[in-house]
């Protein structure tokens, strides 16, 4: 069985320098879950943009610099990070679902 990927999708072809970007895998028991969303929410919890996750559980978002929560909601779980983005900084992060 093979393990979660590390990180969020490659950030080849974006210029990093300019964007702040915040990505990441989703996972449960250790596992990519692909079936489910990404939703990113401001630092007042407030609801800012939603993305279906891909097949091997990644997601990736153009924000501005601040603190964010990363929701994952998956069939019978959820789960959240909180992260802090820096333009040119690309977070990587990886949020575990839990039922």
């Amino acid at each position: 069985m093979c393990g979660a990927i590390s990180g969020g999708p490659s950030v080849e072809g974006i210029d990093v320098a300019k964007e702040t970007v915040i990505q990441g895998v989703v996972v449960q028991g250790g596992e990519p879950v692909s079936t489910g969303y990404a939703r990113l929410l401001d630092e007042g919890g407030d609801f800012t943009a939603e993305v279906p996750l891909s097949a091997t559980g990644q997601f990736r978002f153009f924000a501005r610099p601040g603190q964010w929560t990363v929701r994952a909601l998956v069939p019978g779980a959820t789960g959240e990070r909180k992260v802090v983005a820096r333009q040119g900084e690309p977070v990587d992060t990886q949020v575990e679902v839990a039922a």
